[in-house]
């Protein structure tokens, strides 16, 4: 059976003055919205804080999947769920107790999902298959939109794929996906993907969707 596709377009990228009609233009095609907390404390760079990011996740006509690029994440990750949010990803980097913050998530209604640095080796986490509900495989190093895809990662990828075998854990990855790299990408086996200059810098951004949606649905297996 084909896996099922999931686009979630990054507002990283968006015009942040005109964020609500910016996923407003990208709602119908959208799966998530895949919103990028940083803190300029784990990363170099801030976007949201809490109540920003509140009032983003209470407003977006689809399910939100936050992205925490933060420090102190064991507290601030439960929140998030708390808040609304479908899906929250921690960073394995930045994260004290895995498990009881993944667990803490999950208490809280959201799918909880587990980033992991292009610097990070996956196999150290691999007894974490029955907390986490997807793997998020950073293919750019976290901070900053617009940067360029890394292939190196593919091979992480394909590994994190056969470590999921037929376990109904998505396996996201983040940073420079593009119609030039989405099929690379999906044939080595992510199933969620990430996407923001490619889709907000588009002339249409919602056919952007459906055009990366279909090159991944094609080498989907």
């Amino acid at each position: 059976m084909s896996r099922q596709i999931r686009i979630t377009p990054s507002i990283l990228n968006a015009d942040f003055s005109q964020l609500d009609s910016e996923i407003a233009r990208i709602s119908s095609q959208s799966d998530l919205i895949h919103l990028d907390v940083m803190d300029n404390l784990f990363v170099p760079n801030f976007t949201f804080d809490f109540d920003r990011a509140s009032q983003i996740i209470n407003s977006c006509p689809i399910p939100v999947d936050a992205h925490l690029m933060v420090a102190d994440v064991d507290l601030i990750a439960p929140a998030y769920a708390e808040a609304g949010c479908a899906s929250v990803t921690i960073h394995a980097e930045a994260t004290t107790n895995i498990p009881s913050t993944l667990r803490a998530i999950r208490r809280a209604g959201a799918r909880a999902g587990l980033g992991i640095k292009p610097g990070t080796d996956i196999e150290g986490y691999a007894d974490l298959l029955d907390e986490v509900d997807m793997f998020l495989i950073m293919t750019v190093e976290p901070g900053f939109g617009g940067q360029s895809f890394m292939h190196e990662m593919m091979e992480k990828v394909r590994r994190t794929r056969a470590i999921i075998g037929d376990r109904p854990i998505w396996l996201q990855v983040d940073g420079g996906v593009s119609l030039s790299t989405i099929t690379e990408a999906a044939e080595a086996g992510a199933d969620v993907f990430v996407a923001g200059s490619a889709v907000f810098g588009a002339a249409d951004p919602a056919s952007m969707i459906v055009s990366l949606r279909n090159l991944a649905m094609a080498v989907a297996d």
